[in-house]
């Protein structure tokens, strides 16, 4: 299983929020590319890079960040937020995103999501699938939708995605676990999906159960960044 650190990006800073509430900001670190340089010596090879300000605004906004990052680290790197057009999707490639995550554009704009998974790739674009009660939420959370979740996975993996970064909103940031059932129902259902966890990993057992479920990979944020899980653990699930 892929162990994927998060850095969310406000104002160009390393910060994270509590299920998605920009009022709710705590700031962690004044330099991301500290953050990202300090994941890389302790072996991390990925890097889940999400531009909070993009996400509240219709264009990649943090991108200099994306770039600072990518010329002076081997992280690979997925860059969401803010990914809601085809000129915002080639800033992200130019500036060293290995892969997008797009979400909102996949649920309002599933056309030009389309366009985008025929004209890069199943391994460039992954489909971000967040979710409150079971439906799409969209426009950085902000938004929820009528879309039922695994309804919408399933849709896309039959045009052809395979990667899928899915949150549960009610779990993201408050650090008392991961949404397991939730995971493993999707799994069950669309068992051939690559599917990675994000939200609400707290310690080391939190990984374990993720893994025997059969999740892709897990995106770790708060945790580390409150020391619930330490590098140094994490050393031991890095290939």
């Amino acid at each position: 299983m892929k162990i994927i650190p998060a850095i969310d990006i406000i104002e160009g800073k390393c910060v994270r929020l509590s299920q998605g509430d920009y009022a709710q900001k705590k700031i962690y670190n004044e330099s991301p590319l500290e953050v990202a340089k300090d994941f890389e010596n302790h072996g991390i090879k990925q890097l889940h890079l999400v531009d909070l300000d993009g996400a509240k605004s219709n264009e990649i906004v943090n991108w200099r960040v994306l770039y600072e990052i990518a010329t002076n680290t081997s992280l690979d790197i997925d860059f969401g937020g803010g990914i809601k057009s085809t000129k915002s999707l080639k800033i992200a490639f130019e500036n060293g995103a290995k892969q997008v995550t797009g979400g909102t554009i996949a649920a309002k704009n599933p056309e030009l999501f389309q366009a985008w998974l025929d004209a890069y790739g199943a391994d460039k674009i992954i489909l971000g699938a967040d979710a409150f009660n079971g439906r799409v939420a969209v426009a950085g959370w902000k938004e929820q939708t009528e879309q039922d979740l695994i309804g919408f996975i399933r849709d896309y993996q039959l045009k052809g995605v395979q990667n899928v970064i899915c949150t549960d909103i009610s779990k993201d940031g408050m650090l008392n676990g991961a949404a397991n059932l939730l995971y493993q129902q999707i799994l069950e259902e669309l068992p051939n999906i690559n599917l990675i966890a994000s939200g609400g990993v707290t310690n080391i057992q939190d990984l374990e159960d993720l893994r025997a479920i059969g999740c892709d990979g897990a995106i770790i944020g708060k945790a580390i960044y409150e020391n619930k899980i330490t590098l140094k653990e994490l050393e031991l699930y890095v290939d």
